[in-house]
């Protein structure tokens, strides 16, 4: 149960921050032109656009370390640990393969 809420409260904040980034943006007018200038133009928001997506990597890798941590410890599976270093040091984009490929292996 407690596991359920903390991945609710990632996704609440997974939620939060891209949402709040684009609503600056748009919120000069919601327009695809808005959109599309914020993207390349700094004086529109592609700086919040930028930081917006930064801020959203560290939710992923904590929501993939708990879910690997907690996975993990179920399935006795030890060597799937090193996918914590790997996530931690490298990011969500190898981590997470390292760990569905060690998590795939057979177990004795």
């Amino acid at each position: 149960m407690m596991l359920r809420v903390i991945y609710l409260a990632l996704a609440m904040l997974g939620a939060w921050f891209p949402l709040g980034v684009f609503y600056g943006v748009l919120s000069t007018g919601v327009n695809q032109e808005n959109l599309i200038a914020a993207w390349y133009l700094s004086n529109m928001g592609a700086q919040n656009l930028a930081s917006g997506g930064i801020l959203v990597m560290p939710i992923a890798a904590l929501a993939l370390l708990v879910w690997l941590i907690s996975e993990t410890y179920v399935r006795k599976n030890w060597v799937a640990l090193w996918a914590v270093p790997a996530t931690v040091l490298l990011g969500v984009s190898c981590g997470l393969p390292l760990f569905l490929f060690l998590r795939t292996r057979p177990i004795h």
